[in-house]
């Protein structure tokens, strides 16, 4: 058909580069724009200005010659197509500036056709290797195969590069509504698998979402890499928008940080970063100045983890073995108590109490790596604990500690005689001295120990112990799961029926607060592994953290368990959920109150207050997000409620109106 307004062939009036293999695309209808309006278009890859001027259209590159600015976004006056950003003059349909002046942007061919606007659109331009691509090339062959984060501005040039990887299928990118929560993901997935995940953001305000999630890795030693864009190099330091001293700011947080420059070796640093991940299992951080994510990286290849990495399982050295193991024979009660630094080596320390007989305590963080139903396992030690654990370390001759820090909440007795065993030489003895420290890889030197041990016919199988003070505990859950003040579910009804319906191979993720010590004390573990925010204690973990689960472990089910006040801090991420079809379980135990808080106000003999929330209807708020939501207002109710959240394929919220006094 002939045009209307145009007699050019496809390509006149383009840029040199796009030749003959123009195409024409439709970008509005005929009567989409009224006489002396502009507005931003899409024809294909190209954004355009699409102008109605003189009784035609003209469509425009929608970028300002000066700084960029969005034509589209501008207006015209006077005959003239006028920048938002500054203020520079353009004609609407060729242009060309007024006289006396030489910027133009690139005038596209336009047509009126019978059935809408059609512009002539240059092809594509065939894709050329950037240091992002190098980058992103790196970290998949380190094995990072999920980053969380947000796009902007300041990091476009390498969610790029991210993007092609996905379409490659080597990456897979969740878009998250809040940076911390992508922190807290990735955190979440270190420990889980022992590996790093990445979470990515913008200049300035994006990367310090990211600092509290990392900070929670660092102090719980979970393997996480940072990515922040930056502001364009040439303005560094100089106060441009959102620009920040990103290495200052991650200077506590990061192990590793380093800026990515114009001549960095682009490849090694990316592996330095993943090698220190790996290694100090720990946070690396690696800032992009804008201008450097798309300078061309050539045919420059990845740089691999082959031959970077060694083995690190490590035995202890002979002498702190024969000390250790003479320590264990001359015992009769000893006992066993294991940290999260043991997490992936328990069969081998289950093997050493069998061998012994001797109970498994866990700290808090370690709830789970043993499973409840063992014939020696006693859950939690502690403040969130059992007194199943509690009892028996006290009546202990010797205890056996591996991978645990002797934190102040974990409640391992100094004063009895202590065999501690960590990778960590500084973790031996960090708050007191120990009777024997011993520096090797956990699961080793559990076998070791076991190999080394002589005869010791004085030692007390303690098995039988065990199942006494489990029995004299369950008996105590029963009584307070009959408690009802008329306010609410109390925790220990909340917990009996998640122990008996949460499958056995689930990964739960659980939140900071009153919620958690009711976890700890209450829920027994079968083979669930348990995730939380250990030595930081930040409120907020559990759903985004359950998010990192599901990424990490998507062929297991997975639960978030959060108090109100936790999951208030990222309540839009259910919204995540929904979006990638996250078959999260979240039990959120609302009792319309910081109640850790409001408890520990009245401990200290003060007055409540401030601890009061405001709340929604937790269930109408998943089902608005487009998940599954359920209110739980009494005990019976709670079973069906977990079950059906459990079958639901996408997230499920049960919102369980509690009792702030049964916890």
């Amino acid at each position: 058909m002939k045009p209307k307004d145009s007699d050019v062939d496809a390509g006149a009036g383009l840029p040199p580069e796009a030749g003959h293999d123009a195409r024409w695309v439709k970008v509005a209808e005929l009567d989409d724009l009224e006489e002396g309006r502009v507005r931003t278009a899409q024809a294909g890859d190209h954004t355009i200005a699409l102008t109605r001027c003189r009784g035609r259209y003209g469509a425009l590159d929608n970028h300002c010659p000066h700084q960029g600015g969005p034509l589209g976004e501008g207006s015209i006056e006077k005959g003239l197509l006028r920048c938002p950003w500054h203020g520079y003059d353009y004609d609407p349909l060729t242009g060309l500036p007024p006289a006396g002046f030489s910027d133009a942007p690139v005038a596209y061919p336009v047509e009126e056709r019978d059935d809408g606007v059609y512009v002539a659109v240059p092809p594509r331009p065939v894709h050329q290797r950037t240091v992002s691509d190098l980058m992103v090339e790196t970290l998949v062959a380190w094995g990072i195969t999920h980053v969380f984060g947000m796009v902007g501005h300041s990091n476009l040039g390498f969610a790029d590069a991210m993007r092609r990887a996905e379409e490659r299928g080597e990456l897979t990118y969740i878009g998250i509504r809040h940076e911390g929560a992508a922190a807290f993901a990735t955190s979440a997935y270190g420990k889980l698998t022992g590996r790093p995940a990445a979470c990515f953001a913008i200049a300035g305000p994006g990367s310090t979402n990211l600092l509290t999630g990392l900070y929670d890795a660092k102090v719980d030693r979970s393997p996480v890499l940072a990515i922040s864009g930056q502001v364009p190099s040439k303005v560094i330091g100089r106060g441009a928008f959102q620009d920040i001293d990103l290495a200052k700011a991650f200077s506590d947080v990061a192990d590793y940080s380093a800026t990515v420059l114009h001549d960095s070796d682009h490849a090694e640093l990316v592996a330095l970063a993943c090698k220190t991940a790996l290694v100090d299992r720990g946070v690396a951080h690696l800032i992009l100045p804008d201008e450097v994510q798309v300078l061309p990286a050539g045919d420059r290849p990845p740089a691999r983890p082959q031959g970077r990495v060694a083995d690190r399982m490590a035995g202890p050295p002979a002498d702190a073995l024969a000390r250790a193991a003479a320590v264990i024979d001359g015992a009769r009660r000893p006992v066993i108590v294991v940290g999260h630094g043991a997490r992936f080596d328990m069969d081998e320390v289950v093997g050493l109490a069998e061998e012994l007989g001797a109970p498994v305590l866990t700290t808090f963080k370690a709830k789970g790596q043993i499973s409840d139903k063992h014939p020696l396992g006693c859950g939690v030690l502690g403040r969130s604990g059992t007194p199943v654990a509690s009892w028996l370390m006290n009546e202990a001759d010797l205890l056996i500690v591996f991978g645990a820090s002797f934190s102040n909440h974990t409640g391992i007795a100094p004063y009895k005689p202590i065999v501690q065993v960590d990778f960590d030489p500084m973790a031996l003895g960090r708050f007191h001295p120990v009777t024997v420290p011993v520096l090797g890889h956990v699961g080793v030197t559990a076998q070791a120990l076991r190999t080394a041990l002589g005869p010791a016919p004085e030692r007390v199988d303690q098995r039988g112990e065990v199942a006494e003070r489990w029995a004299i505990w369950r008996t105590e859950k029963q009584r307070r799961m009959a408690d009802d003040h008329g306010h609410g579910v109390g925790a220990a009804a909340v917990f009996d029926a998640m122990s008996r319906i949460v499958p056995a191979d689930a990964v739960i993720a659980v939140d900071v607060g009153n919620n958690a010590y009711s976890f700890g004390r209450y829920f027994e573990c079968e083979q669930q592994t348990i995730l939380m925010s250990g030595y930081l204690g930040s409120i907020g973990f559990g759903f985004p953290a359950a998010m990192g689960a599901w990424a990490a472990a998507p062929h297991r089910p997975t639960i978030a368990v959060t108090g109100d006040g936790g999951f208030g801090q990222y309540l839009a991420e259910f919204t995540t959920a929904v979006k990638y079809s996250m078959p999260i379980t979240h039990v959120l135990i609302d009792n319309s109150e910081l109640g850790k808080i409001s408890k520990e106000q009245r401990a200290a003999d003060m007055d409540v207050w401030q601890v009061s929330l405001r709340n929604p209807d937790f269930a109408a708020y998943a089902e608005l997000c487009g998940g599954r939501g359920i209110r739980v207002e009494s005990q019976d109710e709670l079973d069906g409620a977990l079950v059906e959240a459990l079958a639901f394929d996408g997230p499920a919220l049960v919102h369980v109106v509690s009792d702030v006094d049964l916890v």
